[in-house]
């Protein structure tokens, strides 16, 4: 039976990348919070909360549906709010992830203010609101705003920062840095949107969890600030030499594609010069890049390696053909070109 003396923690988005890290770390300090989990309802939520069965507490429902809202709001002391529609969907469905980033977020913070009116909020917004920094990959919380032309996830982080920020709650976000895990990215067409040459400093979904989690523990430190998460200098590199080393990784042989297969410009990513506020507040690093790689080591069954390895030529070639930097270079379309060169 779930110990109602607890502190309640509402966690949405919990059947996301980010989110399973954070149910993991919650439900291993069993004595310290009360779980409560508020996700849409399919077959990947319903068997991931089964194996949690009796730990938490589940309440389904959507986030563009405020009535879905009333019960998992009552009572809650915190809330981790995860929940995001993320690329490459969000870059097919703009109404979908306005609806989500910017309603979603404002229905849960309008739920909580009426039924946990002193409740902390801990939001996760994205290194996508500064948008192109190429020329400038030294990144600052106090820099502008200014997600990629065309880029309508970034705006919707943008929105979705305004709306906790104007709330009548206790609140901090987290702009997040590019999410690396090793399942969690999968080799398709959108990794064709990031010039190559682009500064890049991941964090793992364990550490973005870890940071999460150890937030509750210092509302006061925290409250009515931003920060930059990232995983610090041992986690920087390029993203030609990311995306190579997985190529190499998965039995993919060289990063060997024709010039114009990559977009040079009008994406977003680099370093972020002051993620180290926050390691000094909650001290949540743990992992490296060379961590990130031996867990993608170990992901990858040897016979997946052995059949990439025979088909390399053949997947790069049905990779290429999926690039639409090089499709728009290769028609010359000019519309689409202005989102790539």
């Amino acid at each position: 039976m779930i110990n109602r003396t607890k502190p309640t923690i509402l966690l949405t988005g919990a059947a996301g990348t980010v989110g399973r890290e954070v149910l993991k770390a919650l439900a291993g300090q069993p004595s310290h919070y009360r779980i409560r989990v508020f996700e849409l309802k399919n077959a990947r939520s319903m068997a991931l909360f089964d194996k949690y069965r009796g730990r938490i507490e589940v309440f389904y429902g959507d986030l563009t549906r405020p009535r879905d809202l009333q019960q998992a709001t009552r009572g809650v002391d915190y809330c981790i709010h995860t929940a995001s529609i993320i690329p490459p969907k969000a870059y097919e469905n703009e109404e979908l992830t306005y609806n989500v980033n910017v309603i979603g977020t404002a229905n849960l913070v309008a739920s909580l203010e009426k039924n946990s009116p002193e409740a902390f909020i801990v939001a996760t917004s994205s290194v996508a609101v500064y948008g192109d920094r190429l020329e400038k990959p030294n990144i600052r919380v106090s820099d502008e705003l200014k997600p990629s032309y065309g880029d309508n996830y970034g705006a919707s982080k943008v929105k979705l920062e305004e709306v906790v920020r104007a709330s009548r709650l206790e609140w901090s976000i987290f702009r997040l840095s590019a999410i690396m895990g090793a399942g969690n990215h999968k080799i398709s067409k959108l990794m064709f949107y990031m010039p190559l040459d682009t500064p890049i400093e991941i964090t793992t979904p364990r550490d973005t969890a870890r940071a999460l989690v150890l937030a509750l523990e210092h509302r006061d430190e925290l409250k009515g600030r931003i920060f930059n998460l990232g995983g610090g200098e041992a986690c920087r590199t390029t993203y030609r030499e990311l995306l190579a080393k997985n190529f190499e990784l998965h039995g993919l042989g060289a990063l060997d594609f024709p010039d114009k297969a990559f977009a040079e410009r009008n994406y977003h990513c680099g370093f972020y010069a002051d993620s180290d506020k926050l390691e000094k507040i909650l001290n949540f690093r743990q992992d490296t890049l060379e961590s990130y790689y031996a867990d993608v080591v170990a992901s990858i069954p040897s016979y997946k390696r052995w059949a990439a390895g025979l088909l390399h030529n053949r997947i790069k070639r049905n990779l290429l053909n999926r690039s639409e930097p090089y499709r728009a270079w290769q028609e010359q379309d000019q519309e689409r070109m202005k989102y790539f060169f």
